[in-house]
């Protein structure tokens, strides 16, 4: 099914496909304690209660990346890499400054968020170049 000439099931196989590699990423490969340090807050600052907003983020990237992908006529799943890792580094990266520079997060979470990015968008842009 296409909508404004998106494919529908590819944005939402990418949203999944970024939901659970942030879940390995920060919910396997690191304990809640190493990401409190990282965000610089405590147990007490934590927000579990904000956990089904959890999902929005990567249906947004992947609609985004979709846009991205057919305004650069990007071609096949290389295209779509190539057009995540450049969303990556110029909208994920930058705003992922704002937490570092006027909020608690630490200079590690910067490499940490950075990879994350990296990986997600470019996994996801593979999805959608593959999938037209």
């Amino acid at each position: 099914m296409r909508v404004m000439g998106h494919n529908v099931l590819a944005i939402i196989v990418a949203a999944i496909a970024i939901y659970l590699i942030e879940f390995v990423i920060f919910a396997v490969l690191m304990t809640p304690e190493q990401y409190q340090a990282l965000v610089g807050l405590s147990p007490e600052q934590m927000h579990p209660d904000r956990m089904p907003f959890g999902p929005i983020p990567p249906v947004l990237f992947a609609i985004g990346l979709s846009f991205a992908i057919k305004w650069r006529a990007a071609v096949g799943w290389m295209g779509g890499v190539m057009t995540g890792l450049l969303m990556a580094v110029f909208f994920g990266l930058a705003a992922s400054f704002y937490p570092f520079v006027y909020g608690s997060h630490d200079a590690a979470y910067l490499a940490v968020d950075l990879g994350h990015y990296l990986v997600c968008f470019g996994v996801a842009g593979a999805i959608l170049g593959a999938w037209k």
